[in-house]
């Protein structure tokens, strides 16, 4: 496959040259299409060594062959990696000011962007409405990986591994080959869902947090199965390895957040356009009262004291703002102790959070988190009594159906009574 490489001016540019290591060891050619500042970072002559092939950023160069167009023209994969703010902002405005802008604007194959930028910047309003754009356009977005970033700052924002984005580029254009205008008609066809997924964390110092043992399993489950039954998915991504963030159709608009604070703000953003919304992220309840900016250092054998405050309820706070005829189904990781069950915990939350159905699973003895299957009851309301389904077993995906098939219903009988 005849394969242009974009490579934006950011640090991250050194795994660039191991995207072109792997695209030519699996055939592909690489035509490496750097901007001037990425030439900062990464020299001509490595790009060049690596993919056998000249490399220019400017659109005078070669005139003669009108190079500018013919690069885009020949293309039939066009991957961006690292794809910084910048460069996204020219993409989504239609700019074409040097070669590689040039040649996303002339080609007609698939375009893969993988952004990197500190997260400030990817969560910035700007970058979240020009990568709107870009997938409405059919642009292929890879959502950056959470972790460490330039200096002492982490968060999401980080450019995925080499093999990621190779594996994410190449499955983009098989899947335009066999199935150009994928068409899903199901139970939730024409309908919006705000999904949330993952663990959030709440940072201490640059490399502590306060976390949990989510790893958004389920959450992404529930996205691949209300996509498949037609609905138009929006995923709030909380920690969630990029892995599992690139096996989701193209479909599913992924937005990814570190803290509660921030899932809070984008579920609310959200919420605007949902006709129901799914909180599946496990959301930390504290968060610490400051965060310091240098690593916090032991002193002596004394321990530590960490000050807590409380993070704002955010299912709460979407279910006393939700809309007429919204939809909203929680989910409760319950256990047992000595003075009641992890039902009983569940039926509780039930009644308080106000929610339309809880998706309730005890996971008592290591049960649910990390695992590829789960085991549920969904609760309900019938008159004034909290009623319970049958357990359900099995994978993440075969729970995800399920919980997905007690939303059509519970729609139809809202429809039929309205």
């Amino acid at each position: 496959m005849r394969t242009v490489l974009g490579v934006a001016g950011g640090i991250a540019a050194y795994k660039a040259c191991h995207v072109i290591r792997r695209l030519r060891e699996l055939g592909h050619s690489v035509k490496v299409v750097p901007t001037a500042s990425a030439l900062n970072f990464v020299g001509a002559a490595t790009f060049e060594a690596l993919s056998s092939q000249t490399v220019t950023t400017d659109v005078f160069d070669e005139v003669e062959s009108v190079n500018h167009v013919r690069i885009g023209q020949d293309a039939e994969l066009v991957i961006i990696a690292p794809a910084t703010a910048n460069t996204l902002a020219k993409l989504a405005a239609g700019i074409a000011d040097d070669l590689l802008t040039a040649t996303v604007l002339t080609t007609t194959a698939e375009v893969v962007v993988a952004p990197a930028m500190h997260t400030e910047m990817w969560q910035n309003p700007a970058t979240v409405a020009n990568i709107a754009t870009l997938k409405q356009r059919g642009i292929h977005v890879l959502e950056p990986a959470v972790g460490r970033l330039t200096g002492p700052d982490s968060g999401p924002g980080r450019l995925p591994e080499p093999e990621a984005i190779v594996d994410f580029a190449l499955a983009a254009a098989r899947s335009a080959q066999t199935d150009p205008v994928p068409k899903t008609v199901g139970p939730l066809n024409g309908r919006r869902v705000a999904i949330s997924a993952g663990g959030t964390r709440e940072p201490l110092d640059p490399v502590r947090f306060l976390g949990n043992r989510s790893s958004g399993k389920q959450g992404i489950a529930l996205a691949r199965a209300a996509a498949a039954a037609g609905a138009h998915v929006d995923l709030v991504a909380a920690n969630i390895d990029s892995g599992l963030l690139s096996a989701l159709p193209d479909s599913v608009r992924i937005t990814s957040v570190e803290s509660t604070l921030e899932l809070q703000a984008q579920m609310q953003a959200a919420q605007a356009d949902a006709d129901a919304i799914i909180m599946a992220a496990a959301v930390a309840d504290y968060r610490p009262a400051e965060r310091t900016a240098s690593k916090m250092k032991k002193s002596g054998d004394e321990g530590m004291t960490l000050n807590l405050v409380q993070n704002p309820d955010v299912l709460v706070g979407l279910v006393e703002s939700r809309c007429e005829h919204q939809l909203i189904i929680g989910f409760a990781a319950e256990t047992g102790d000595s003075h009641h069950s992890a039902m009983d915990y569940a039926k509780a939350k039930f009644r308080r959070k106000g929610v339309d159905l809880l998706v309730f699973n005890n996971v008592s003895d290591d049960r649910a988190f990390g695992h590829d299957d789960n085991a549920v009851q969904i609760l309900s309301v019938d008159g004034d009594e909290v009623v319970a389904s049958p357990e359900f077993t099995g994978s993440k995906d075969d729970v995800s159906e399920k919980v997905i098939e007690a939303l059509a219903s519970r729609w139809e009988c809202v429809e039929s009574t309205a």
